[in-house]
């Protein structure tokens, strides 16, 4: 469900559960650190496979526009939409 940004809802044809319920158990386990101490433990255990070196990592929190995101380089219509739907 998180990799192909399936609905939730769709596991309701699957017969595995329905969706309501898959997501509201996301939910909970969110809530609870689950996700977050499994990512923990595949890093460790990671460290203890390959080894990481810690001295060369850094966490990056820039953030930048998307490519095509940002202002509309258009005029802007000066009628409402209802107006615009009408004509």
């Amino acid at each position: 469900m998180l990799s192909t940004g399936c609905p939730w809802k769709a596991l309701d044809a699957t017969g595995l559960c329905p969706g309501s319920t898959a997501h509201d158990r996301f939910q909970e386990w969110v809530k609870a650190g689950v996700f977050r101490r499994i990512w923990e433990a595949g890093l460790a255990h990671y460290d203890e496979l390959k080894g990481i070196d810690w001295e060369w990592l850094c966490a990056d929190g820039s953030q930048g526009k998307a490519p095509l995101g940002g202002e509309k380089k258009r005029a802007q219509s000066d009628r409402s939409r209802q107006a615009q739907r009408a004509v």
